[in-house]
């Protein structure tokens, strides 16, 4: 079938609108997060004020001035990633409709929806608690990277499916993998924020010392306790669909070799990554493994998962690498 070429065109530039919406989006939640009510400056700035013109009502007024702006630059961030999501959806949808198949059937495509899926997941989790609004910053800035990243290394032309890939288990097996990714690099970053948390409590307990990095970033995060619930619930939840990813791969692979399970790099690797998250949620259901250990533990996992996608799928030689799929 002969590829719509303005539809895929309009697909690109969609693509291109949700970064530069998805960049603003950064930019505001970095204001509420240095601003807002949980920032560090506006925490400071009624005493800093106070000593300076020597009031408390200027200093109060600062402060309310501080906290709206943060407010509405956080706002403005949310907005800006409903719509960035948005365009998201409308560029993997017009490449489906141009090419007459499930948009996910390159690496470009697949990043996309990744990234798509980790900002949906967002989205929802603010629905759910407004308070996380504010982490925004940190959950977009790698969703940019993977979209720059996939937009420069990984992009690919839209174009029909190879004869191979012509099978209803793609649009089963691979949205799968897609979805779990997406929750799985949620659960990465809310780590990595529950890791620094984590260590500006215990600072603040012990002696008050840490790095300076630490300092500055530990006091505008949630309890380190919340985070690391809300760590090991993304991937509670994720890890029975990347489970299904797995079945179902081996049954297309069936289907398509003869043979479930042939030790392929592919193979291997996601068999390697779901057996380090199942370690993650055994380690978190083992009293001695709780906290740090078992977050380094998720961390390995998402390296596992990153390692598979880029390395297998672009270094080593097997029967996936025809498709640049995960």
């Amino acid at each position: 079938m002969a590829v719509n070429d303005s539809l895929a065109a309009l697909a690109d530039t969609a693509f291109t609108g949700s970064v530069v919406v998805y960049s603003v989006a950064v930019v505001g939640f970095a204001g509420e997060y240095a601003f807002g009510r949980r920032g560090r400056v506006a925490r400071t700035s009624e005493e800093q004020t106070a000593t300076a013109v020597g009031g408390s009502d200027r200093a109060g007024t600062a402060t309310a001035t501080a906290v709206g702006s943060g407010q509405r630059l956080g706002a403005l961030g949310l907005g800006c990633t409903v719509i960035g999501a948005a365009l998201q959806v409308l560029s993997l949808v017009l490449r489906g409709v141009a090419t007459d198949r499930v948009p996910w059937g390159n690496m470009f495509e697949f990043a996309c929806a990744a990234v798509l899926v980790t900002v949906l997941s967002f989205l929802w989790l603010v629905w759910q608690a407004p308070a996380f609004r504010h982490i925004g910053v940190f959950v977009l800035i790698p969703a940019l990277f993977v979209l720059v990243y996939a937009g420069l290394i990984l992009y690919a032309e839209a174009e029909p499916l190879v004869a191979a890939l012509r099978s209803y288990w793609l649009a089963i097996h691979v949205a799968a993998a897609i979805t779990a990714t997406g929750i799985f690099m949620l659960s990465f970053v809310v780590t990595v924020l529950y890791l620094i948390r984590q260590r500006y409590e215990r600072g603040v307990i012990e002696d008050g010392s840490m790095p300076r990095m630490i300092a500055g970033l530990g006091p505008r995060l949630p309890a380190a306790a919340v985070l690391d619930r809300l760590s090991y619930r993304t991937v509670a939840f994720a890890f029975p669909i990347w489970t299904f990813a797995v079945i179902a791969g081996a049954i297309w692979a069936e289907s398509a070799w003869g043979r479930f399970w042939g030790w392929d790099p592919k193979e291997t690797w996601a068999l390697i990554a779901w057996l380090v998250y199942a370690c993650y949620l055994h380690a978190r259901a083992t009293a001695g493994w709780k906290g740090v250990k078992a977050a380094r533990i998720n961390l390995l996992g998402f390296f596992a998962m990153t390692f598979n996608f880029l390395i297998v799928n672009m270094v080593v030689s097997g029967l996936h690498s025809y498709s640049g799929l995960t």
